[in-house]
């Protein structure tokens, strides 16, 4: 195995190691939110309360983007990819202090740095594909190819880390799933720190700080479109949905952490197979005259799937309204809008890469993903508050507004040759 990995072109294996790094990282990450939403679900907390322990996650997660990006093509995305890592084990060892210890704005703080790693480990991970693609007639494909491959298979994992967190719990208790975990990812971080390129993304010319905010129109037209498509998202999934399985169907910690792992996991895996499902796989691409835009995935392409996601929450909140096999149709139709869902994540995420400049890619990406940020933080907000006001009904219905609102956003996404 050893031999085989070694014989690998130097971009393969480059490939492999940033999304080792990253599926490591993603596993603790999911498991960690699962721990925190069902042991403070446990101690009493209000749903608004538990939203609010990760605010700060998500607003650092905000400034980590903006700043991270520029951090990358100054210094290199290995080095802030191994910094997330770092800050991540130093968020898990926060939460091993004594138990009269984890007040909400100890855990909230705990959050921050653990929303701070993680973003600097994605936008290193995805600026760093492009870097590693090679610049010829097949390159949009493989882009294409490989972060959807990259994407989805995070997603995947991250529904895992959902199970494990939850089973973990159960077997270990919070502070031993926690240890575990940290151990876990120390290894990584020694192997990463060892492994990964030096240069890999640094930009020729240092950008100044200033130059944080893209400048680019497509780049700000998808951006503000991620931003909405995620809060549709965050607003049910995050708080809502995992207390309205518990609190309403009974549901204990393994039938919702299953639930929501499965739901990720084929999240992911839909992400995965994504340049399938639109037109815009490798064969295609590789094998294409030179209308290249006939395959490759546009503007047009990203306001289809959205159109076509947007009314599903909406049919989900109709059918829990008319209360006719409520669990059954809940379930249903969860399982329907993620699939759909997961073609439009990785479809964005393919763009942003394609859209971004050449040098100093994380630039970009950086700005991007600092948007994705802002829709996880409003949703995240929103989960806790309009489920405790109006329950998830109106969560629903909210989600569908902000998905048909990326819908009109994506209306002036680029298309044809102009992507």
């Amino acid at each position: 195995m050893l031999a085989r990995i070694k014989a690998l072109p130097e971009q393969v294996r480059q490939y492999l190691l940033i999304t080792g790094n990253y599926w490591a990282f993603t596993l603790t990450d999911g498991a960690l939110r699962m721990l925190v939403v069902l042991h403070f679900h446990d101690l009493g907390y209000s749903p608004i309360q538990i939203a609010m322990l990760f605010l700060f996650y998500e607003f650092f997660g905000v400034v980590t983007n903006l700043v991270g990006g520029w951090l990358g093509a100054r210094l290199g995305l290995n080095r802030t990819m191994n910094l997330g890592l770092g800050l991540q084990i130093l968020a898990l060892g926060m939460l091993l202090v004594p138990a009269g210890w984890l007040t909400v704005p100890w855990v909230m703080a705990a959050q921050a740095m653990s929303g701070i790693a993680k973003d600097l480990n994605k936008m290193s991970a995805k600026s760093a594909i492009k870097t590693l693609v090679p610049k010829d007639d097949t390159g949009e494909g493989r882009l294409y190819h490989w972060i959807a491959v990259l994407t989805g298979s995070k997603n995947a994992l991250k529904g895992v880390g959902f199970f494990l967190g939850a089973a973990l719990l159960s077997l270990m208790g919070f502070k031993g799933a926690v240890l575990a975990m940290a151990v876990m990812l120390s290894a990584v971080w020694l192997l990463s720190v060892i492994k990964l390129k030096s240069e890999l993304g640094k930009a020729k010319n240092k950008p100044k700080f200033s130059e944080i905010f893209s400048k680019s129109r497509s780049v700000n037209i998808l951006s503000a479109a991620r931003l909405f498509l995620f809060a549709s998202r965050d607003i049910w999934f995050v708080v809502a949905l995992p207390v309205y399985l518990a609190a309403t169907f009974n549901w204990n910690h393994w039938q919702v952490g299953s639930f929501l792992a499965l739901w990720v996991i084929g999240y992911g895996g839909v992400q995965s197979i994504a340049p399938r499902i639109t037109g815009g796989n490798n064969k295609a691409i590789a094998s294409m005259s030179a209308d290249k835009s006939r395959h490759a995935p546009d503007g047009k392409t990203a306001l289809l799937w959205v159109s076509l996601l947007a009314g599903i929450p909406a049919l989900i909140a109709m059918a829990l309204n008319a209360g006719i096999a409520p669990e059954v149709l809940l379930v249903g139709g969860l399982l329907l809008f993620g699939g759909v869902f997961a073609v439009n994540s990785s479809l964005h995420s393919y763009l942003i890469v394609s859209y971004a400049g050449e040098d100093g890619v994380s630039l970009d990406v950086g700005f991007y993903y600092m948007a994705n940020a802002i829709g996880r933080l409003a949703g995240t907000i929103l989960s806790g508050w309009v489920f405790q006001q109006w329950g998830l009904s109106a969560c629903l219905w909210i989600s569908s507004i902000m998905l048909s609102i990326t819908a009109v956003i994506s209306i002036w996404l680029p298309r044809g040759e102009k992507a």
